[in-house]
Parts: C-alpha cells; sequence; structure tokens
C-alpha cells in the first residue's frame, strides 16, 4: 500500500501523514525531510543555492524513489504533484488524498507556522490569502486529480480521512 498526501502548504500533510500511517500501521516520510537528509541542506538553503528550479528536480528525484517503497504514507511538498511527471507518477505508484482548506484556514495556519517557507516569506496576511488564491488556481489543476478529496475548514481528525479511504477502497 502507498498513499500520497498533496494539498497546499500548511494543508496539515505532514501531521496528518503521521497519524495515518499509525493508524494503518505504515511507514511515513515526509518529501521535504527525505530531501533535506538526501541533500544535507534545509529546503531553504537549496531555494537559496540551486533555485526553485534545482529544489523541484531534487523534489522530482526523491519522489520518484519513495513511490517504489511498500506499505508507506508520503506527505509530498505542496508544489511537488504540479511539476514535471510527478502527479503521473503519484497515481500510478499509489492512492492519492487531496487535502483542501480554504485559503484563509491555509493563510491562518501558515502565519503561525514556525518553519521557514520560502515561496510565502515576508507576506502580510491579506498578501497571504491573495498569493494562496492565485496559487491555487494554478496548482488545482493537479490537486483535483487525487483520488480522494477531503475539504476541510477546520482541523483534520485521522478517523475522517481513514473513513475516505475505506470508502474509497470499497
Amino acid at each position: 500500500m502507498r498513499l500520497f498526501l498533496i494539498g497546499y502548504m500548511g494543508s496539515g500533510k505532514s501531521t496528518v501523514g503521521k497519524g495515518l500511517a499509525k493508524a494503518l500501521n505504515l511507514s511515513f516520510i515526509d518529501l521535504d525531510t527525505f530531501i533535506e537528509e538526501k541533500y544535507h541542506k534545509t529546503i531553504p538553503e537549496i531555494f537559496v543555492s540551486d533555485g526553485e528550479e534545482g529544489f523541484r528536480k531534487a523534489e522530482q528525484r526523491a519522489l520518484h524513489e519513495v513511490a517504489d517503497f511498500e506499505n508507506i504514507v508520503v506527505a509530498t511538498g505542496g508544489g511537488a504533484p504540479c511539476f514535471f511527471d510527478n502527479m503521473v507518477k503519484i497515481k500510478r505508484s499509489g492512492t492519492s488524498l487531496y487535502l483542501n482548506g480554504s485559503p484563509r484556514i491555509l493563510a491562518e495556519r501558515l502565519l503561525h507556522s514556525k518553519t521557514e517557507r520560502p515561496l510565502i516569506k515576508g507576506k502580510t496576511e491579506e498578501e497571504l490569502v491573495a498569493f494562496i488564491n492565485e496559487t491555487l488556481a494554478k496548482r488545482n489543476h493537479w490537486y483535483k486529480q487525487a483520488d480522494i478529496i477531503i475539504d476541510f475548514d477546520h482541523d483534520i481528525s485521522i478517523n475522517e480521512v481513514v473513513a475516505a479511504l475505506r470508502s474509497h477502497k470499497q
């Protein structure tokens, strides 16, 4: 079994992924952490040294690598499904779940996040909501290809995700 969590940054992919992996007795990989460990650099450092294009290429290589692992839940980076053949690889390799939060909820979560995110650094709340709206308009083409879409305007419970997964499998 391979499950891939996709969605915008701040949608809870890593948190949900850890809980889902535990509930289903699977391994968990956060793709960004996997990349940082593989390249011995933080994501912001990779953006600075290699630019977004260099990061996206590293992300693609990492995704292709982990997509061959068995019994795993993978939390992808927010942009991962939207570049190269990544969404095709995700769909061929396992079940994809899109965590779809509203721009206002995502902005609120991102403003309170302790994680440094290069694409949103220095934005006010209103600038962030506008940026999220604009980015989602571009990314939804890929996100909406997910096998399961979980819309939320609150914290997502692992039980909700497991129930969505079970009803999809039937």
